[in-house]
């Protein structure tokens, strides 16, 4: 039971790093990102790559986060240039893009394969004590995100970017700049996602690109819907609940048998509509509704 419980700890602070970072773009700069898997996968693969080919843990991550920060500048490029709707359809191109080209460069991915056996830290401590110290790790990355985005957002740089949340157009009349500030938060969210992406290959150890669709950006905007946008608060709170339909969906499969895999999912998807629905007929600003207290 301690090993479950551990492993779906591991799993909720992974999603909350994602909805963590999803909220920097969106609760708090109004950025439209419908394609933040892409960053997620680059985290992923760059850090997977880096370790099995000798690379210390500490040089996986490092290189995950720049190299989604990287991927991010030309998006936060176009963010100045495309009205929401239009960067939304980017953005979504993007992680798409990026799921064809570890599907294509099987030289370096191998492609559909996948990469398996990839090192975990922890691993000479043995399965159960390896377990609790990645869950220590996860823990120290989220909350380390957390003061950073509160920090962000406290500042001057977070009145600015939250100001052009509000009214961009006010921003720029009062002489600041738009543009440099949403391109550096599209990187700081990227980045993030990076090492989302570097935590999720290192503990489950095996990637291929299907775990990488547009499927889990929609998991990660529900969470941060259900829980309330512009909230750190509430991504916590919103990704809690997605992983608690997640694993309550699960447990039903148990009680019903007969039920199939697939049909289970398909339901699982179909809860979580629902769920969209009713908040946003009912609770349009999730949980946690206020966007002035973070």
């Amino acid at each position: 039971m301690l090993a479950y419980l551990v492993a779906v700890a591991i799993i909720f602070g992974i999603y909350a790093l994602l909805t963590l970072s999803l909220d920097l773009h969106y609760g708090f700069t109004g950025l439209i990102n419908f394609g933040h898997v892409g960053f997620f996968a680059i985290g992923a693969y760059t850090s997977a790559i880096a370790t099995l080919n000798g690379l210390p843990y500490i040089a996986g991550f490092t290189a995950a986060a720049a190299l989604a920060a990287l991927a991010a500048w030309p998006l936060g490029l176009l963010a100045l240039r495309l009205r929401e709707d239009y960067l939304a359809i980017v953005t979504l191109a993007f992680s798409e893009i990026v799921r064809v080209i570890v599907t294509a460069e099987k030289w370096l991915t191998r492609g559909t394969q996948g990469l398996p056996d990839i090192p975990r830290p922890f691993a000479s401590l043995g399965s159960g004590y390896a377990e609790i110290a990645y869950l220590g790790l996860v823990a120290i990355i989220v909350l380390a995100a957390v003061l950073l985005i509160r920090h962000l957002i406290k500042s001057p740089f977070g009145r600015l970017i939250q100001a052009i949340r509000d009214d961009e157009v006010t921003v720029t009349a009062l002489g600041k700049d738009p543009a440099g500030a949403k391109i550096r938060i599209f990187m700081i969210g990227a980045a993030i996602a990076g090492v989302a992406g570097a935590l999720y290959a290192h503990y489950i150890t095996y990637i291929v690109p299907d775990q990488f669709t547009p499927l889990v950006t929609f998991y990660v905007w529900m969470a941060m819907i259900l829980g309330g946008v512009g909230r750190i608060s509430g991504a916590l709170l919103g990704t809690a609940i997605l992983i608690s339909i997640f694993e309550g969906s699960r447990m039903l499969r148990d009680l019903f048998p007969g039920i199939l895999q697939v049909e289970m999912a398909n339901l699982r998807l179909a809860l979580v509509g629902l769920l969209l629905v009713m908040f946003v007929l009912y609770r349009p600003n999730g949980l946690l509704a206020s966007r002035s207290d973070p």
